[in-house]
C-alpha cells in the first residue's frame, strides 16, 4: 500500500490509524532518511494505542517501553547499533515474539533479525512536491522476503 501525506498532522494520523489495526505480537519496521518523519508517525502510533505519555525517539537508549496503553508498546531506535548482535544484550526476542507491539526505527540495520511477518513502513520525502510531502510505503509480506535492497540505508 502506498499513501501520501502533506503535513505532520497527516503523518501522525496515519500512525494512529495503523495502531488501530495492529494486533498483539505484531512488529513494524520503520525506515527512511533522517528527518523524514519516523518519530512523528511513531507518536501517532502510540496515541492510537492510548499512550498519553510523551513519546521520543530512544536513540541513545535503543528501547523505550510504554505499558499504559491498550497493549504494551515497545519503541526501538537502532540507528546506533553497530552490530546486530548488540540486540541480544537487550533481549530483543522477548519483545519481538512477545505479547506487545514493536515498532523499530532504522530496522534495515538489523533486517536479518526482523521476524518474517514484519510490516515494513518506508517514508520518503520529495521536495519537489513540497517540504511536508511524504510518500509512505507499507508492505505486509508474511513470506519474509522483503525484496528490499540490502546494501545500505534507505
Amino acid at each position: 500500500m502506498i499513501t501520501e501525506t502533506n503535513s505532520e498532522q497527516e503523518t501522525y494520523a496515519l500512525g494512529r490509524d495503523l495502531a488501530s489495526r495492529a494486533r498483539r505480537g505484531q512488529v513494524f519496521a520503520l525506515t527512511g532518511d533522517l528527518g523524514v518523519g519516523k518519530t512523528v508517525l511513531t507518536k501517532g502510533f502510540a496515541a492510537g494505542l492510548g499512550i498519553e505519555e510523551p513519546v521520543n525517539s530512544p536513540t541513545f537508549t535503543i528501547l523505550q517501553e510504554y505499558t499504559a496503553g491498550l497493549l504494551p508498546f515497545y519503541h526501538f531506535d537502532v540507528y546506533r547499533i553497530a552490530d546486530p548482535e548488540e540486540m541480544d544484550e537487550i533481549g530483543y526476542e522477548d519483545y519481538f515474539f512477545g505479547e506487545g507491539i514493536c515498532l523499530v526505527e532504522w530496522a534495515d540495520l538489523i533486517e536479518e533479525l526482523m521476524p518474517e511477518d514484519t510490516v515494513w513502513i518506508t517514508i520518503e520525502k520529495d521536495l519537489e512536491r513540497g517540504f511536508d510531502y511524504r510518500r509512505i510505503i507499507i508492505e505486509e509480506n508474511p513470506s519474509g522476503d522483503t525484496g528490499r535492497d540490502r546494501s545500505g540505508r534507505d
